[in-house]
């Protein structure tokens, strides 16, 4: 038997019961695959249930408000894939008669459709022979095959792209990528991999060779930022303000509490009113933080510190922002907001519950 017939042997016994798993309708499987990018399996699945129960179809997606699609989305971060999504469904809903392409190529000129989504698209819902080269796939042929160059590099992309191509057309490409990307997610971990468990483990060069530790190589990220941000929680008239995020911005589309960040020269507090009169116009009296909330973001982390503030003066306008609202307390649930965000809002709720 070919390293091929073992793998989907493993995969027909082995793979995990998931939603996505039981369709091949191409709108689930590309939103499966769109909130699988940097998320864990346990995670998506309410997303996806959520998701598709508002927006059924392609059609029901396209007609959808964005930031209704963003509100749903919230906490799956990573926001431009659902902006994406509903840009892409759009373009199929008006070009395509509501039917995404069923090919590779023409997947690729679709908003959001990198390689690896096209692939994936492209070889689970209708059958093209095209693989799909993700972490998982990378990590395990670095190991079966002892691919000794770092797989951060895009050429190596490229190359196990080509070098999959002849062995997808040899089965159901469908099963063939989604076997070797479960084999990444169960068995060839990134760490402590089961190798006596592997079905590729009688062919795996870094197993034979005792080299699994060693491979796959991979050049370690530069050291990660840290930004120090202060945003005010502005009171007026039992109203408060947040403001739009740009859709050029990362986190376009979200709302969230004004404010930025600090600089080197000035206190938190001082960020914090600088921000404001930047951001908004307004003067403000600042009070006593709500909380300090610590988040990661992919390229770096933050320290976010929100005051409580009370209005002065001036009239809100959205210098930095797409749109400036005073919203009630209990009305910002109606609204996206990024992670940190969320949290203060938990803290303003819990400190205001407390006060009664």
């Amino acid at each position: 038997m070919s390293f091929v017939d073992h793998l989907l042997t493993w995969y027909r016994q082995s793979a995990r019961n998931l939603p996505w798993r039981r369709t091949r309708d191409p709108y689930r499987v590309w939103l499966s695959e769109v909130m699988l990018q940097q998320t864990r399996v346990d995670t998506v699945i309410p997303y996806y249930e959520r998701f598709l129960s508002a927006y059924p179809s392609i059609d029901a997606l396209a007609a959808a408000d964005e930031q209704s699609v963003l509100k749903l989305w919230e906490g799956l971060g990573y926001y431009s894939r659902a902006r994406n999504l509903r840009k892409a469904a759009r373009e199929v809903a008006e070009q395509h008669q509501g039917e995404l392409p069923n090919r590779y190529d023409r997947l690729r000129q679709l908003p959001g459709f990198g390689p690896y989504t096209a692939a994936a698209v492209a070889s689970i819902a209708f059958g093209e022979a095209v693989p799909v080269v993700d972490g998982n796939v990378l990590r395990v042929f670095a190991r079966f095959w002892a691919i000794e160059d770092d797989i951060r590099a895009p050429r190596v992309k490229t190359q196990l792209f080509e070098r999959l191509s002849p062995f997808v057309r040899q089965c159901d490409p469908s099963h063939f990528n989604q076997a070797i990307m479960e084999l990444g997610a169960l068995v060839c971990l990134p760490k402590r991999p089961k190798c006596e468990a592997c079905p590729l483990r009688q062919e795996c060069r870094a197993r034979i060779e005792g080299r699994q530790g060693a491979l796959p190589v991979k050049s370690k990220k530069s050291a990660t930022p840290h930004k120090e941000i202060a945003v005010a929680v502005i009171w007026r008239d039992g109203q408060l303000l947040i403001g739009k995020r740009k859709v050029d911005q990362m986190l376009g589309g979200l709302w969230e509490f004004p404010g930025g960040k600090r600089r080197a020269d000035e206190s938190l507090e001082e960020t914090a009113i600088r921000e404001i009169r930047e951001e908004t116009g307004l003067e403000i009296e600042l009070g006593a933080p709500y909380c300090t909330v610590e988040h990661a973001y992919s390229h770096f982390s933050i320290s976010l510190t929100a005051f409580r503030a009370t209005y002065r003066s001036g009239e809100a306008l959205p210098h930095s922002t797409d749109e400036l609202r005073w919203v009630r307390l209990d009305e910002l649930d109606a609204f996206p907001f990024p992670t940190a965000n969320k949290r203060v809002i938990e803290a303003i709720v819990a400190q205001h519950v407390t006060k009664r």
